[in-house]
């Protein structure tokens, strides 16, 4: 992670009024009618053209029945036709909406499969501390800050810093943010979310000493003489992030609309939100049925909690445009941060292994629950232990609970990252059931450190898409925007060059692992469709299927390689309806 790593201060924090899905003491039948009077509404609200004609492009269907068009017709929201141009237009209705595309090239809508989409928009509204050179900038960055927003005591907080790029390579601590904001309590977490640096008045006020025991799931970094430096890792964040104000409902509803539209900008139709709190979900499907987002969203709440408690006694949640069937867990934390657990030690610090953010005492209850429930289960994953573990848990839930006593009998459930595995733990996917869902521009940026951190013989099964797919596993991509920029076209390069745009691309770096484009496409499309059980309505250019478009200026499954990063999203069609148009 790293290259274009950012996200916003305000991520994972708590909101207020974060209260029960349900309501308080809300029986489900009425909750089932409430959010289906919502779903009703969201269908009457939603932005979709009678009919639309895209001609004159080159459309790359996915179907491999009929791969390439140059024209398609959607109707009511749906693909009425797919093929030729003087065709297309025949077969549409009076009034509808014509548009040349001049060669240019039409795909499925592309799909994240896994993004986090409060997170996104505040990157848009707060301290943003992405692309940060060096600690020195980001001491001037802090800097201006405090002087942009002058007042005692009040908390300064940014994200986004990744040191892994800096020269040299080192955590910052609470003396280099003291020497900028002494008196005022500062927080900057980390690009992936699984650390963040104090400085001295922050720990003093969440009581942070040489005395204060590392939480489970979590570390204090300490300095030779066993002083906090400032650098938490994983849970231990919690001890100063409890102390942070939240963001108001109406800060995180405009955070909300701001990354959706910002999403389909950037050729997105849909997005895999990946862990939302109950305040979260509730805005999410007011936002969608009242027409201000347009993004699609297969939405999975946070858990174990309180969010997911609802969700295991209510069962899924189908509205038009935003879907709530999962579950997001953790098992471990981050490589970059060492809170990935490791099944040997860090290369680069041999004293540890990595952080395991729940047991599997813990989860394996909780999953048999979910699987009987229906519920899809995605667990972030980052080392090879914590990879094993989770696969060793989904293989006891899923014989603890045969298909026959299952609501779904095919659960699909996820590994969310899956970034490093040992090489007896791939086949297991296939044979499990179980989908990879990665992010390719994590290998890019983690190629920076990644070799350090794992060492030589571990990085055969690090970021292994092209191992997973020869062992037939389905693998779904996605950006996990906001720790990665979230650009598809970022996406489809690192799945396809495994080389930093800078040409940067060590030698170690297992290029083997490269995707071809056609496999690439289908990361966005075909994979996300399956993982979200829409393969019938999404994921390729067929008739019947929803009329969800993403169009390009360049086509990039023929330009070459260094040309993907310059192409851009010219058009966003989602239920037939263009939701963003380059003017």
């Amino acid at each position: 992670m790293g290259v274009w790593a950012s996200a916003p201060p305000s991520a994972g924090q708590r909101h207020p009024a974060d209260a029960p899905l349900s309501g308080p003491r809300l029986d489900h039948s009425i909750l089932r009618t409430i959010f289906f009077i919502i779903a009703a509404i969201a269908l009457t609200n939603a932005v979709r053209a009678a009919a639309l004609v895209l001609t004159q492009g080159r459309v790359y269907t996915g179907d491999a029945k009929q791969p390439r068009a140059e024209a398609v017709l959607a109707v009511d929201g749906r693909i009425a036709f797919v093929g030729g141009a003087a065709e297309a237009q025949r077969r549409a209705p009076a009034g509808a909406r014509v548009i040349d595309l001049a060669g240019r090239t039409v795909f499925p809508g592309f799909v994240d499969a896994h993004a986090h989409l409060v997170g996104i928009g505040f990157r848009e509204l707060n301290f943003n501390l992405e692309g940060t050179a060096g600690l020195g900038e980001l001491q001037e960055k802090l800097r201006r800050r405090a002087a942009s927003e002058p007042g005692p005591g009040g908390w300064i907080v940014g994200r986004g810093w990744i040191e892994s790029q800096w020269s040299p390579p080192k955590f910052p601590t609470r003396a280099d943010l003291d020497a900028v904001v002494p008196d005022r309590p500062v927080v900057l977490t980390r690009a992936d979310g699984h650390a963040l640096v104090a400085n001295s008045r922050a720990l003093a006020l969440a009581r942070i000493d040489r005395t204060t025991p590392n939480p489970s799931g979590g570390e204090i970094l300490r300095d030779a003489n066993g002083e906090a430096t400032g650098l938490l890792i994983d849970q231990a964040m919690d001890l100063v992030r409890r102390l942070v104000p939240g963001a108001t409902e109406a800060e995180t509803a405009r955070a909300i609309v701001i990354g959706a539209e910002r999403e389909v900008r950037l050729g997105w139709t849909q997005i895999h939100v990946a862990g939302a709190s109950t305040s979260e979900v509730r805005l999410l499907q007011r936002l969608s049925a009242e027409g201000k987002t347009k993004l699609r969203l297969f939405v999975a709440v946070s858990g174990p909690g309180a969010a997911a408690e609802e969700l295991l006694g209510t069962g899924s949640l189908v509205g038009e445009n935003c879907r709530v069937r999962g579950i997001k867990c953790y098992i471990d934390g981050a490589l970059g941060s060492r809170g990935a657990a490791l099944l040997e030690p860090y290369a680069d610090a041999p004293a540890s292994r990595g952080l395991l953010l729940n047991t599997p005492e813990k989860l394996l209850p909780f999953f048999i629950r979910a699987l009987r429930a229906g519920l899809q289960v995605q667990t972030h994953a980052i080392g090879d232990r914590g990879n094993r573990l989770v696969l060793d848990l989904y293989e006891q839930a899923f014989a603890a609970v045969p298909p026959g006593e299952r609501k779904v009998a095919e659960p699909r459930w996820r590994i969310e990252h899956a970034q490093v595995l040992h090489a007896d733990d791939i086949p297991r996917f296939k044979r499990l059931g179980v989908i990879a869902s990665m992010q390719p521009s994590h290998a890019i940026g983690d190629l920076y450190f990644a070799p350090s951190r794992l060492g030589p013989a571990r990085l055969g099964g690090a970021y292994a898409w092209r191992s997973l797919l020869d062992a037939g596993a389905i693998v779904a991509g996605g950006s996990d925007a906001p720790v990665e920029r979230g650009e598809p076209m970022i996406e489809f390069y690192a799945a396809v060059a495994r080389r930093a745009p800078d040409g940067f691309a060590n030698a170690d770096w297992r290029r083997e692992q490269r995707v071809t484009r056609a496999e690439a496409l289908k990361l966005f499309t075909l994979g996300p469709a399956f993982a979200s059980f829409e393969e019938k309505e999404r994921g390729s250019i067929e008739v019947g299927k929803v009329a969800d478009f993403t169009v390009l200026s360049a086509d990039i499954l023929e330009i070459p390689e260094a040309e993907i990063l310059k192409t851009r999203c010219v058009m966003t069609v989602i239920a037939g309806a263009i939701v963003w148009e380059q003017r």
